[in-house]
């Protein structure tokens, strides 16, 4: 996530890659775990079906986010059930965020562009919901272009009154969770000394034009590397 000034705010990976996802990515870490400020707004992030992940949640809302942001791949049958039921729960603002997108956005070149049909669409299904899990803004399937709205911080101070689930509503003497932050990496050096990344990584890092399958072209990168 990005702040104002166009800096890092938080770099968060996925903690599970789902479904087919898993061919590609590996496992993220707890590092992205993190609240961070936008004007005064304590803000969250978490991606896709890591929203479902309960204890995920918890150790945002223990940081006192104010405004959640659900990254979602495109469409109101994602958005639609969690996106309230998020906001009730933590008692503070969620926004989903779903891109719509049909075939023409395919890249001619794709090698699965015909298997997806040219009736291929996601219907985006940005939404967003207040603090008692009403509806600011119903899932959005035909707006191309940025859905906005005015939020009051106020209500989720007031939500929060009757219940807070990390707050005065939790029993911390009963019912603890443990978040490891930290960066996982496959070696750790005893002495101190930083281990070199990988070059498989550092190639994926520096060469975004690098691809996949298929012979070396202009731009990519051959292996091994050299």
């Amino acid at each position: 996530m990005l702040d104002e000034a166009g800096e890092i705010a938080v770099a968060h990976r996925k903690l599970r890659p789902t479904h087919e996802e898993r061919l590609v990515w590996g496992q993220g870490d707890g590092h992205g775990l993190r609240c961070f400020d936008v004007r005064g707004v304590r803000c969250s992030v978490l991606n896709c079906w890591e929203n479902w992940m309960p204890l995920a949640r918890t150790a945002l809302y223990a940081q006192g986010t104010q405004l959640h942001v659900g990254l979602w791949p495109g469409t109101d049958a994602n958005t639609r059930d969690i996106t309230p039921f998020v906001a009730r729960e933590g008692r503070l603002f969620v926004l989903s965020a779903g891109a719509r997108m049909d075939i023409d956005h395919v890249p001619p070149d794709f090698g699965l562009r015909e298997a997806l049909g040219d009736a291929w669409t996601r219907n985006g299904g940005s939404a967003l919901a207040g603090p008692d899990g009403a509806w600011v803004r119903e899932p959005d399937t035909t707006t191309d272009g940025l859905v906005l709205a005015d939020l009051d911080t106020a209500h989720v101070l007031a939500a929060r009154q009757s219940f807070d689930p990390t707050g005065h509503y939790s029993r911390p003497d009963v019912l603890r969770l443990t978040v490891d932050r930290k960066r996982r990496d496959g070696v750790e050096l005893q002495d101190g000394e930083a281990a070199p990344r990988s070059s498989v990584r550092t190639l994926a890092l520096s060469s975004p034009e690098m691809r996949l399958g298929g012979m070396p072209g202009p731009g990519t990168v051959s292996w091994p590397a050299k």
